[in-house]
């Protein structure tokens, strides 16, 4: 509770959750005597697959012994997720501690609530060592991680088109947001993964030619491919490598795992190649094609596989049908998504679903209630209305080897692994 009620003052400094500036970060981080200025940064932007780069990177060092500090948001299940030292998650008590201190050296001038979490992640991490893996929120350009003077590298995911929201109804285009999201990246190396289509990996190229880094291109410098036994065969200019199954499910995460492997092998770290192989089958995921395996909502579907999956926009669904099509078996989907999000666009990206039930999505007053989300996708044929997680799971009617994948937004999912 102690811990609850500083986040909520937190929250009430600004008016806006979301007012795109620099300014008042700096402000604070200069009376916190700039701690950013002497951490060491593996920075990743992008719009989908940051936070499974970074989980891959995680494992990858920490098999080699070289523990990281993490800044990552949104979180799932509890703000702790957000700051990780040392590779452990902060307590509530440290956690209460560092912000209750970081805000009385605020002292009540205007921040919205990402940049203090921010500030005060810059404020901790100075008390170690290790490289911090810094997650990008919106955007880039404005974003209150991008205070930082230099790093070792920059990882450029997969970017495309989400939160569209915050700009103008003129500037909606894939152009400008790999602007926002590039256009300020720093001089040191730029490791960027493959992308939707040439066109946006084109954009890209176009907004870092100036930047003085070595390019570390997917496709071009370093590559992967799939057997169908699941090894992955890594190739960069270093060398080749046969790596196992990775613990993830679905062809995006081998994506992301091979950005983090191009990443790790760019730097001057004592990396063997038996510290990738292990890594990579040692992943922490959460919320990303996360099978549920125990637990009260595994309990309702019993002998059926369940997922839940925090993708929200549209190249988190095409990524998610391309598994599902991998799968000769029913598939059933629980939707629950934000009002900002772009219903239709998400859901025309599935094929062969056998049924979808719509939820609203607990706690959550800016989730577009299910009811009118079922009526806004009413060109699937099975397409049903549920009040609660529990009711909408025991609504559909599975037959052996049926699938069920909970979706549509991480609030949701949250939800979803608190319930459980």
């Amino acid at each position: 509770m102690k811990l609850q009620k500083i986040l909520n003052r937190l929250q009430k400094l600004h008016p806006k959750e979301i007012d795109l500036s620099l300014e008042r970060i700096q402000k604070l981080c200069k009376k916190l005597g700039n701690p950013q200025d002497n951490l060491k940064y593996i920075s990743i932007v992008g719009t989908n697959g940051k936070y499974s780069t970074i989980q891959a990177i995680r494992a990858i060092l920490k098999e080699a012994n070289i523990n990281v500090n993490i800044y990552s948001s949104p979180h799932i299940q509890k703000i702790n997720e957000r700051f990780i030292f040392n590779d452990e998650e902060i307590s509530d008590d440290n956690l209460a501690k560092l912000l209750t201190e970081v805000e009385d050296i605020n002292a009540g001038e205007p921040i919205t609530y990402f940049e203090i979490l921010t500030a005060a992640y810059f404020y901790h991490a100075k008390n170690f060592e290790n490289i911090n893996l810094i997650e990008s929120g919106l955007f880039h350009r404005f974003d209150a991680t991008n205070i930082i003077k230099e790093n070792l590298i920059s990882i450029v995911t997969v970017i495309g088109l989400d939160h569209l929201n915050w700009l103008p109804e003129n500037e909606q285009t894939i152009e400008k947001i790999v602007y926002e999201k590039t256009s300020s990246l720093l001089n040191s190396t730029i490791v960027i993964a493959k992308q939707a289509n040439k066109e946006t990996l084109d954009s890209i190229k176009k907004n870092i030619l100036s930047n003085n880094s070595k390019k570390i291109i997917f496709d071009e410098q370093f590559s992967f491919a799939e057997n169908e036994n699941g090894f992955i065969y890594y190739e960069d200019e270093i060398g080749g490598l046969k790596l196992p199954k990775p613990n993830l499910i679905g062809e995006f995460q081998v994506q992301n795992i091979a950005t983090a492997i191009a990443a790790i092998r760019s730097l001057n770290l004592k990396i063997e190649d038996r510290h990738i192989k292990n890594g990579i089958t040692k992943i922490k995921s959460i919320a990303r094609l996360q099978e549920i395996k125990n637990g009260k909502i595994k309990d309702l579907c019993k002998n059926n596989k369940i997922f839940v999956d925090g993708s929200h926009n549209p190249l988190g669904a095409k990524v998610l049908n391309e598994y599902l099509e991998s799968l000769n078996c029913k598939k059933h989907i629980i939707l629950g998504m934000m009002c900002s999000k772009d219903h239709n666009q998400y859901m025309n990206y599935f094929n062969n679903i056998s049924s979808v039930t719509t939820i609203d999505i607990p706690n959550q007053p800016n989730a577009i209630k299910g009811k009118e989300l079922k009526q806004k996708l009413n060109r699937f044929p099975n397409i049903n209305y549920k009040e609660s997680i529990e009711d909408a799971i025991k609504s559909i009617s599975l037959s052996n080897n049926d699938i069920i994948l909970i979706t549509g937004s991480l609030y949701l999912a949250g939800e979803v692994l608190n319930l459980n």
